[in-house]
Formats: C-alpha cells, sequence, structure tokens
C-alpha cells in the first residue's frame, strides 16, 4: 500500500524527466499488442461502429474539461 503519493508522484516525474523516449520500443510494444489482439480475435471488430455513441459522448466530455482549464 502507498502510504506517500506525494513522494511516489515525485519519483514518476523525476523518472519520466531523466528517462528519454524509446520510440522504437514504444513501437514495438504497440505492434506485439496489436498481433495478440488481432490472434485473439478480439481486432479488427466485427463492426466498427460498435459503441461510437459512447465514444462521441467521452470525447465531447473530456473536451468540455479541456476547455475549462485553458486559461
Amino acid at each position: 500500500m502507498i502510504t506517500n503519493a506525494d513522494l511516489v508522484r515525485a519519483f514518476e516525474h523525476d523518472f519520466t524527466r531523466r528517462t528519454p523516449a524509446d520510440h522504437e520500443a514504444n513501437l514495438r510494444i504497440v505492434e506485439a499488442l496489436y498481433e495478440e489482439a488481432r490472434l485473439m480475435g478480439a481486432w479488427p471488430p466485427a463492426d466498427a461502429l460498435v459503441g461510437i455513441e459512447t465514444d462521441i459522448r467521452l470525447a465531447r466530455a473530456l473536451r468540455a474539461l479541456n476547455v475549462r482549464r485553458t486559461p
């Protein structure tokens, strides 16, 4: 259990600041996840528009939150 969340956040912030992004490794991860989803039959979806209403509602809510934060 995390007892000092501020310390963990500071560590994560410092770690991400000091660690350079490895785009090739990230691409390999994405490709492996895609291949796994494809082999499991989860991708591509049978109907690409299933759940689009939920996605649109979520995008609108997130955009509204972002607009409020922008000075």
